[in-house]
């Protein structure tokens, strides 16, 4: 098992100081942000920070089930050195038809991608001709989520294809 933790509460700044065969208790996931139950002809994840979790368990079941739908990540971090899986996205992209949209917001000098947040105008940039069939899953804060969600309705996609998952306590 592997967990991605992002240092934001009490618990997650200490849990990289337990020692290995510590006992930690944890609760969930709950909830069915899965793309199990939205078929389609392809797919599109759109996270930022430790939103990514989520949809790299959807992009690593989708390459150990060998689908070659098409699938389109757009991942948004405010620097180069804070991306997470890095590595584990060029790996997926030889086993997967997938394609990696970085989008910072404090690019390094140089940078050639995409800067700034996920908006309409970056995701129209990089989808394909026929995007609102796909099925689209957001993760991230909740004001990311509001804006891609706003973004998705402004490009036409129906509200039926786009599903979010909030990582707020309720």
């Amino acid at each position: 098992m592997a967990l991605s933790i992002k240092a934001a509460g009490d618990f997650t700044r200490n849990v990289g100081h337990l020692k290995p065969g510590a006992t930690a208790y944890l609760d969930g996931p709950h909830g069915a942000f899965t793309m199990d139950r939205h078929d389609g002809p392809g797919f599109v994840f759109i996270g930022a920070g430790v939103g990514i979790t989520p949809l790299m368990s959807m992009l690593r079941t989708l390459a150990d089930r060998n689908d070659l739908r098409p699938c389109y990540l757009f991942f948004g971090n405010r620097e180069c050195e804070g991306v997470a899986f890095r590595e584990e996205f060029e790996e997926l992209k030889g086993r997967l038809n997938l394609e990696v949209v970085h989008v910072l917001s404090r690019p390094p000098e140089g940078w050639e991608g995409e800067e700034g947040r996920i908006e309409a105008a970056v995701l129209a940039r990089h989808l394909p001709e026929r995007y609102q069939h796909l099925q689209y899953f957001i993760c991230g804060s909740d004001s990311m989520m509001d804006a891609t969600e706003g973004a998705l309705v402004h490009l036409g996609v129906p509200k039926r294809r786009v599903h979010s998952e909030r990582f707020g306590m309720v």
